[in-house]
């Protein structure tokens, strides 16, 4: 472990390690196997690479995302590390070199793709190279418990057969006992060392909002990250292309990104917000992006995705590199409809069915009033001792309840029973909030006992109660041609005033966040650009295009060059010399030599110029 440090120390430039990744290394080192299961941000990466340098042996990394493999090679080169990938996005050449650098034993880590690994005669070229540890990432994929199931997944069962004697490390940002115990049969770990970080994020705030007006909303939450990388998540590719000339035609640099778009127009996209050459990027929840840019500061899902575990992954995009970020969730009852809608295409129409199962889940944590990070963590089995986050909309009190919240409820039950079930959420909107429209004078709704109840609250109020119903299992949604509330068994108690309902008001606007200027950081944890004076700030900014233009030249993303919190502390810092310079959190020996003479340069200028004020204030 000790030289192990000293490889992490002088390769990556860290000297802490986060939890659990000190446990699972030195399980790795022992040749034991290992289950790992860290939230995203959370360091996972770094459990398998780097015990990779100090084994003698070749490391085979199974990814199922050619995009996210491509970045993790590109950042071990630039650090230094012999890394390579085979994949079918290579071309002849690239596919070529790989296999020569596999044979000749030059590799440290070789990543391919699920599909490749088991295929026999691949297997056959990696049993020459007689490699010592196989990673699993992303394990969740192997289990049909899993959010993600994937049948290529499945195969690497395979592997502790045609390899008995190598260890198996399997990794994971999401899994349920249920899922952990389907990855421990299926890769047929033994005596696995199985260790769970916490599944809390405290540097991501989370507000879930109820959907009134999507673009208005989008907007909104823009408004408190501009210029900063964002991901909106929407359901369908129409929505995706919508939102996306919406919020173009205001003046936002977005793109959008789905499995429909041609493939060129796609990887562009994807490109241009790796880049940092647009903000935001708008994509379908149903497909996979690939992202891994650390400094997204907001994950926006314009639509509810399908399960608690599918919104924890997407959310988790944000913040990987641990400074704040929000997670917005924006959700309604149609959402619900569109989802259950896919599920029983599929031929599942069993309530008790699994994917129904999940999708309620997400709706009563979308609708819910206790604290967000709370119901995340407690879904995954994990206990929860704090009483408030301080990071999320209800623990923030932006979420407040509604007045005589079972009344309200009655009142739009006994309207959904007097309109005999027939009728849509709207339509039991407008009957009500009292609205003089044709078809309400047509059906003769203007004459029932329920007529206006609700007229003095407004549209979205009410509409957020009935949602709220519908996620609470009071109401359910009729299937049919067109969607309509009906009565469910849980009703009666309330309607008979046996029973009282919690229901939440349209929330509160949060507060815009405002800088704060420290020096050095202070504190004890690392320093975010939130923690910059104006003056730092703009050595920021300068170090951040000084980056951009690296990347360019070399042709991969910005955070491959430096991560943002690395630039913070150099903009902090300012060091002067080679030897200051590796005092950098996330410099290396290798980035210190191939980067540091610009970077320095940069840092200098600056130097000479706030020399050159001090000495223009001082004659003045």
């Amino acid at each position: 472990m000790s030289e192990l440090r000293a490889t992490i120390s002088r390769v990556f430039g860290f000297d802490t390690l986060r939890p659990l990744q000190e446990e699972a290394m030195e399980a790795t080192l022992a040749g034991r196997d290992v289950l790992l299961v860290l939230p995203t941000g959370g360091g996972k990466s770094l459990c398998f690479q780097a015990p990779a340098l100090v084994r003698a042996g070749l490391t085979v990394v199974v990814s199922p995302l050619i995009s996210l493999m491509k970045d993790q090679v590109d950042g071990l080169r630039g650090y230094g590390v012999a890394a390579a990938m085979v994949n079918s996005a290579q071309d002849p050449a690239e596919r070529s070199s790989a296999f020569d650098a596999l044979r000749q034993g030059d590799l440290e880590l070789l990543y391919v793709a699920p599909e490749r690994l088991v295929m026999d005669g691949f297997q056959a070229t990696l049993a020459a190279a007689n490699p010592v540890a196989f990673v699993v990432d992303e394990a969740h994929c192997i289990s049909h418990w899993g959010h993600d199931f994937r049948a290529d997944y499945r195969q690497l069962g395979r592997l502790r057969e045609r390899f008995p004697g190598v260890s198996l490390f399997a990794c994971t940002a999401t899994a349920t006992e249920r899922v952990r115990s389907d990855v421990r049969e299926q890769l047929g770990l033994r005596d696995a060392v199985e260790l769970v970080g916490s599944f809390d994020r405290p540097n991501l705030t989370y507000r879930f909002l109820p959907r009134s007006d999507r673009a208005r909303q989008v907007l909104q939450v823009l408004s408190r990250h501009d210029g900063e990388a964002v991901i909106i998540y929407a359901l369908r590719r129409t929505d995706v292309d919508k939102l996306a000339a919406d919020l173009q035609a205001r003046g936002v640099n977005a793109l959008p990104y789905h499995a429909g778009l041609p493939d060129e127009d796609r990887k562009r996209n994807q490109e241009a917000f790796l880049r940092e050459e647009c903000d935001v990027v708008v994509a379908t929840v149903a497909f996979g992006m690939g992202i891994d840019r650390p400094d997204v500061r907001c994950v926006l899902h314009a639509s509810c995705p399908k399960s608690v575990e599918h919104y924890l992954q997407e959310s988790g995009r944000a913040g990987r590199d641990g400074d704040p970020a929000e997670c917005v969730l924006l959700w309604s009852g149609a959402d619900y409809q569109g989802w259950r809608s896919l599920i029983d295409q599929s031929g599942q129409h069993d309530d008790h069915d699994p994917a129904i199962e999940r999708l309620n889940e997400v709706y009563r944590l979308a609708s819910g009033a206790s604290c967000r990070h709370r119901s995340l963590v407690t879904h995954f089995g994990e206990a929860w001792t704090k009483e408030q986050c301080g990071a999320c909309d209800v623990c923030l009190g932006e979420v407040p309840e509604l007045e005589d919240a079972t009344v309200i409820a009655q009142k739009i039950l006994s309207c959904v029973h007097r309109v005999r079930q027939k009728f849509g959420a709207a339509h039991v909107v407008d009957v009500l909030r009292g609205a003089d429209t044709e078809k309400i004078r047509r059906m003769g709704h203007d004459q029932l006992s329920t007529y206006g109840l609700l007229s003095d609250l407004d549209q979205t109020s009410v509409r957020l109660a009935i949602d709220q119903l519908v996620a609470k299992g009071y109401l359910g949604v009729a299937d049919g041609k067109f969607p309509t509330l009906a009565l469910r068994a849980e009703a009666g108690p309330v309607l008979r005033g046996e029973q009282d309902v919690m229901l939440l008001a349209p929330p509160r606007p949060p507060q815009k966040k405002r800088r704060r200027a420290v020096s050095g950081g202070g504190g004890g944890s690392d320093p975010t650009k939130e923690d910059l004076g104006v003056g730092d700030f703009v050595v920021f900014e300068d170090l951040r295009d000084l980056r951009r233009e690296i990347a360019s030249e070399r042709g991969v993303p910005p955070y491959l060059i430096f991560a943002d919190r690395t630039l913070v502390l150099l903009a902090l810092h300012r060091p002067q010399t080679d030897g200051a310079l590796l005092d950098i959190k996330g410099i290396g020996e290798r980035k210190a030599a191939d980067l540091g003479p610009r970077f320095l340069e940069r840092l200098r200028e600056h130097a000479t110029e706030a020399q050159a004020d001090a000495e223009t204030e001082g004659v003045d």
